[in-house]
């Protein structure tokens, strides 16, 4: 059996008033769309990390309320393979946003509904977004003091 490293990525469903939150981005030379996302740093805790993308992909600093779900998910394209904990937080009516992406990929944030975001299909970074989303409006959760980081 060979074993060989996931990528673990974090990322938020941010709810306001049936909009969710995304950020339009550049992505190997095309514009995509993404959840605040990115990938977990070397000993960062899993909802640090969450926080952390969310800062810098949109500028709010928000605490996160629950989890969404786990996912494991393999991109086509090149198979890497990744484990994506999902987070959500509602707010009362969508924030302006500021970006302060290191990276300078993050163009703008954007307040969607649901079917805006099918809308842009292959627009989507992944297909983790829209299950995500579904999850979330399903009323998937589970709470973050079952995520535990010994050191």
């Amino acid at each position: 059996m060979s074993h060989h490293p996931f990528a673990v990525t974090v990322a938020n469903v941010v709810c306001a008033a049936e909009r969710f939150l995304m950020v339009e981005e550049w992505q190997q030379g095309r514009i995509r769309f993404n959840q605040p996302a990115g990938h977990l740093e070397a000993g960062e805790s899993i909802i640090a990390g969450a926080e952390r993308e969310l800062l810098e992909e949109t500028g709010l600093n928000l605490k996160l309320e629950q989890g969404v779900a786990i996912y494991q998910f393999t991109a086509p394209d090149n198979g890497t393979e990744f484990v994506r904990f999902t987070f959500c937080v509602e707010v009362a009516e969508p924030l302006a946003t500021l970006p302060q992406d290191p990276d300078g990929d993050i163009i703008r944030c954007h307040w969607l509904t649901l079917s805006e975001i099918e809308a842009l299909g292959e627009q989507l970074r992944s297909p983790m977004i829209l299950a995500s989303i579904k999850d979330y409006l399903a009323g998937a959760r589970f709470a973050l003091s079952s995520l535990k980081q010994q050191r």
